[in-house]
């Protein structure tokens, strides 16, 4: 029972951190709760918990920074919560490999772009004007496209929205990341809610991880505020690179 703790919560913090920066905080907690030798059903479900406890901070922080347009995040979620329902739809009828084959493509390829664009993910912060129309549409249908990807997949879902809404929707980087909490926030506590119905979370290990997640969201969006994009590349890189290793491990295995 001990060892679960040990090994849970420092990891928990170090995904916190990450997540409230460049998401992709999963690559790492998910893994954390497996490694105390929790079932996987149960090792997602109290996953769940920790994440979302740590989410809504940073989620609030980034509200409180003004990082988050009310009106852009709204259709976002919507977009998003009817992407996931497709693509669990579709998760039930086939299976992962597929999608795991484009990654073992994508992550590379994301991974060289950020290490040879010097300028990715530097664009500027975001004033008051109003964001374009094809801002928002592109915004729109990535919040679909990735609500589908997060319904029949999951991991990296944070990182891959950030890298999409700055490269293609060309937001400013601090919208990104706003509009990129609330859907992540969104998604966890649908899921969390399903896993709770389900009896498939520990309570007692989730809310002590939870607590954990919750100081280092807060460190996270803190340092984030400071730093910005100069610390999301590196960041998102070195995730990306730990997403593709699993994929790997995740096939050999």
């Amino acid at each position: 029972m001990l060892h679960e703790f040990l090994i849970v919560c420092p990891l928990v913090f170090l995904a916190g951190f990450v997540d409230a920066i460049a998401g992709g905080g999963g690559l790492i907690s998910l893994p954390a709760y497996l490694m105390a030798g929790l079932p996987a059903h149960f090792a997602v479900g109290t996953n769940k918990l920790s994440s979302a406890m740590g989410t809504v901070i940073s989620t609030a922080e980034f509200a409180r920074s003004g990082y988050i347009r009310v009106k852009l995040a709204f259709f976002s979620v919507l977009a998003a919560i009817i992407g996931s329902t497709i693509g669990a739809h579709i998760a039930l009828h086939i299976s992962d490999t597929y999608f795991r084959l484009i990654l073992l493509i994508v992550l590379p390829a994301t991974a060289g772009y950020l290490l040879l664009n010097r300028h990715a993910l530097n664009s500027k912060l975001a004033d008051s004007t109003k964001l374009k129309i094809h801002q928002f549409i592109l915004t729109l249908i990535i919040s679909l496209c990735l609500g589908v990807y997060d319904g029949f997949y999951g991991p990296g879902t944070g990182t891959f929205l950030i890298l999409l809404l700055t490269g293609v929707a060309h937001l400013p980087i601090n919208l990104a990341a706003g509009n990129t909490k609330v859907i992540n926030l969104t998604t966890n506590v649908t899921a969390l809610v399903v896993f709770l119905l389900s009896g498939k979370v520990i309570m007692l290990l989730g809310l002590t991880a939870g607590v954990f997640s919750v100081a280092a969201n807060f460190l996270g969006a803190a340092y984030y505020k400071r730093y910005g994009s100069k610390i999301a590349r590196p960041i998102i890189i070195v995730v990306l690179l730990i997403f593709f290793g699993k994929v790997i491990w995740d096939f050999i295995s």
